[in-house]
This record gives C-alpha cells, structure tokens and sequence, in this order.
C-alpha cells in the first residue's frame, strides 16, 4: 500500500449564522458523492482532527437553532455508536471497544432512544 496521493476529494461545508453569529443553517457537499452532487442541509455537525505536528486534535462542532434536545440526544448516540465501532476497527482494542459499546447502550436509554434493559 503506497503513501503517494492517487486522488483527492474536497468536502464543503457552509455556515449560515444569524445576527449574533448563531448557526441557523448547515450545508454540505462532497466532490466524491456521485449520487448526490447538490448540498445537503444538516442541523448539526462535529468534525474532529488530529494534527499530525501538534499531536492534538482540533475539533468543530456546530448545531443550528432548530437542532432539538431529543435530536441531539440520537446523533449523540449515533456517534457515539459509531466511534466505538471505528475505534475497534483501528485499533483491534476489543475489551476497550466492548466498554465504549455498554456505555452506548446505557446512553441510549438513559435518553430513551433505547428501550431499558430489565434485569430479571
């Protein structure tokens, strides 16, 4: 597996803020979407980067004013969901990943996405 760049792709996205600077509305585009040329609008977004020099990551996270509290609580927990699946991807860490998992789970039912485990 090489490290030369063999294609690059460009995502987009656009903030539109109100008069106190208060995103209102998210846009966002990928050149490497063929289904789906035209931008998209979104309610919330976090971007996290890992700076190669720094060593720290940098992050960005944006919600609109119509972004509800229950809406923020299921992309939580899909992201949440979703970064304990990539993290044992990368790192094959299983007991770590297995934690992060049983954390998803209680989060989704401490805000109800999901339905309470009953112990019997």
């Amino acid at each position: 597996m090489s490290n030369k760049v063999a294609k690059t792709s460009e995502i987009k996205i656009k903030v539109g803020t109100n008069d106190k600077n208060v995103p209102v509305r998210l846009d966002w585009v990928s050149s490497d979407n063929p289904t789906n040329a035209s931008e998209r609008e979104c309610k919330a977004m976090l971007l996290s980067l890992f700076d190669k020099e720094n060593r720290d990551t940098l992050k960005i996270d944006l919600w609109t004013t119509e972004m509800q509290v229950m809406e923020m609580d299921r992309f939580f927990y899909q992201t949440l969901r979703a970064l304990a699946d990539t993290y044992f991807k990368a790192t094959q860490n299983k007991p770590l990943a297995t934690d992060m998992q049983r954390f998803v789970q209680y989060f989704g039912e401490q805000t109800q996405i999901l339905p309470k485990n009953e112990v019997k």
